[in-house]
């Protein structure tokens, strides 16, 4: 197996620049074109493209055929949205009783493996875990990130927001369930975690890594206990921050947040440079933590 990065071994403009990629604010000959000044000592641009890229192997912190888990897809109906969302659903093999459930929401890149691998951990923490493809009304993640976040962009967002609500109605509904449930979502979805803490009066909790933050007037309508994770070295997003906190005060709302200090967006992908494993299983323990102590 190739050797694994860690964001350390990059400078900060060239980690800075490859967000931007991710983000779809630049395209890939427009990163190629910036990394090249670093580009020294016989690598080309396109092996550091090559190397920040994700790497589907590595983040598979438990087996696709674990025998602890039933594993299956599902689809949900989404009237409000476009119709059906089409997602992963894993949860304990021989589990005694209903349980919570988690929504897990993917990245800007629809449902991949690191975002399966993070439903297939909930199940094994002893929860019904449900991760949607927000891509479903394009024909569902690709198979590769790339193709993933043309695809992206090409789905209606209030639409798919729909899905992501109608996701979580039928997971708290279904017979397995407790009928409490959470939502855990990366990136794009820390933000639509937050959306939908605005959104579902009775949601459970609510776990946003580095994801945008709601206006204050939603801010207001969210119950949801949150816990809020963020990187040191995440400008985009953290600029957010300081008004969502102060409308959270004004509010009165229960909520916890962490910096981890010296990270990069995307700190929890294991499958990217990005991926720092310390603060990636801090993060885990307290979401867990945080779970268990809203959803049981």
């Amino acid at each position: 197996m190739e050797e694994r990065k860690k964001a350390s071994d990059y400078p900060q403009e060239l980690l800075d620049l490859f967000h931007e990629y991710q983000h779809g604010d630049i395209d890939r000959r427009k990163f190629l074109d910036r990394a090249r000044k670093f580009a020294v000592g016989g690598v080309t641009a396109m092996a550091l493209f090559e190397s920040l890229k994700p790497n589907y192997a590595w983040a598979q912190q438990v087996p696709k055929d674990d025998s602890r888990l039933k594993l299956e897809y599902a689809t949900v109906p989404s009237p409000q949205g476009n119709g059906t969302i089409r997602g992963y659903l894993a949860r304990p093999a021989n589990a005694s009783g209903k349980l919570p459930g988690v929504l897990v929401i993917h990245e800007n890149r629809g449902l991949n493996p690191y975002i399966e691998d993070v439903a297939r951990r909930f199940a094994v923490a002893n929860f019904v875990a449900f991760a949607p493809d927000g891509l479903t009304s394009v024909g569902g993640y690709p198979g590769d990130d790339e193709k993933g976040a043309v695809k992206f962009r090409e789905v209606d967002g209030p639409k798919m927001v729909e899905d992501f609500v109608a996701s979580a109605g039928w997971l708290k509904a279904r017979p397995d369930c407790t009928g409490k449930i959470g939502v855990v979502g990366f990136c794009f979805g820390g933000g639509i975690a937050n959306t939908l803490a605005v959104r579902i009066p009775d949601l459970g909790a609510a776990v946003p890594f580095y994801g945008r933050q709601p206006s204050a007037e939603d801010t207001a309508k969210i119950k949801a206990p949150l816990m809020l994770h963020y990187a040191g070295n995440d400008q985009g997003v953290n600029a957010g921050w300081p008004a969502f906190e102060a409308a959270l005060k004004a509010n009165n709302k229960k909520y916890e947040a962490f910096v981890y200090e010296g990270t990069q967006h995307g700190f929890h992908n294991d499958t990217t440079p990005r991926y720092d494993e310390a603060a990636a299983k801090l993060a885990w323990q307290r979401t867990l933590d945080f779970l268990n102590k809203n959803l049981r």
